[in-house]
């Protein structure tokens, strides 16, 4: 009796053991090396593309996660080995991810190195001085792209329609790479433009109320976000997060902020600064929060959705409560 037990209890496992394996084998497992594709990316608006164009497919490594700054990152080993074993390369390019530019020569050599800053069609907008802008908004210099990309602002992501031809671009990559799934990023692609395109006319309304509030922004980052939604910032604390402006820049700055009554002024969570409150105490002025790489959202195909309506929030939120107390 206890030998017809013990086999029943083993039967039983085994047949456990047996549904487990079966179940497991339906699965399609995501890309991995075995595939030969090993793809990576830079920033997590990258590689939320990325992720979109590859979904059902795989997922991208992610080089800069959380709130390291593109200007300074140091890599960790795990990353190294993922670059160094990489197929294809997604970044913007050397004026952002300054951090990348040696390794992408000397660790992955032979990785092909899409730089998305160069892709066909970008509308390029220029790098502005920190301090005082003046109320246009300047596209000079934009039509000579090879002369212009070192004076380029590299947030080209933060136009929509920017977005939209990167994606193409990532799934022209990747097809040329893996053509057997040509018809999945294809699909893929597809998906994601029209999603971004709805995203954008979101975004669109959401703002339109708060178009004409004045505010200052403590890094120039958001030329392409304020020129696509036609809102007005009025200067930025610093051009480069890691050089600190000088007292008149400061002094040129507070009497706009007092002169033309900025409502608001934001930081970013990387380049937190005290300077900007110190610069808009006694003006009346509140503080916000943006973030054009969405440091607090878990990467993945949706972040570059909730990085944009995150930042429009914020901009909302701060600009609307300003209107409603004058």
């Amino acid at each position: 009796m206890c030998r017809d037990h013990f086999m029943s209890r083993w039967t039983l496992i085994w047949a456990r053991i047996f549904v487990a394996l079966v179940a497991a084998s339906m699965v399609s497992p995501p890309l991995r090396a075995d595939d030969g594709l090993r793809v990576v990316a830079s920033v997590a608006p990258v590689h939320s593309l990325v992720a979109g164009v590859m979904a059902g497919v795989g997922e991208p490594v992610l080089i800069l996660r959380g709130y390291g700054s593109p200007h300074g990152y140091q890599m960790r080993p795990s990353e190294a080995r993922a670059l160094a074993a990489a197929s294809v390369v997604f970044w913007i390019g050397e004026s952002l991810e300054t951090f990348l530019v040696k390794p992408l020569g000397t660790l992955a050599g032979d990785a092909t190195v899409i730089s998305l800053i160069e892709t066909e069609g970008l509308a390029l907008l220029p790098a502005r001085a920190g301090g005082v802008w003046d109320d246009r908004h300047d596209h000079e210099g934009a039509g000579d792209r090879a002369a212009d990309l070192a004076r380029t602002d590299p947030h080209v992501w933060l136009a929509p329609a920017n977005a939209r031809r990167m994606v193409a671009a990532i799934a022209r990559a990747l097809s040329a790479a893996d053509p057997d799934r040509t018809a999945v990023y294809a699909a893929n692609r597809d998906a994601w433009d029209a999603r971004i395109a709805d995203l954008d006319e979101r975004l669109d309304a959401a703002l339109a109320p708060v178009r004409a509030v004045p505010y200052v922004v403590f890094h120039d980052a958001f030329h392409y976000f304020e020129d696509r939604y036609g809102l007005r910032a009025l200067g930025a604390v610093t051009v480069s997060p890691d050089r600190r402006p000088g007292p008149r820049r400061l002094t040129a700055l507070r009497d706009r902020i007092q002169t033309l009554r900025a409502r608001c002024a934001f930081t970013e969570p990387q380049f937190e600064s005290p300077l900007i409150e110190t610069i808009i105490e006694g003006t009346g002025a509140a503080l916000g929060v943006v973030d054009p790489l969405g440091a607090a959202i878990a990467p993945g195909p949706n972040a570059y959705f909730e990085m944009m309506e995150a930042n429009a929030r914020a901009l909302v939120t701060c600009l609307a409560r300003a209107q409603r107390s004058e």
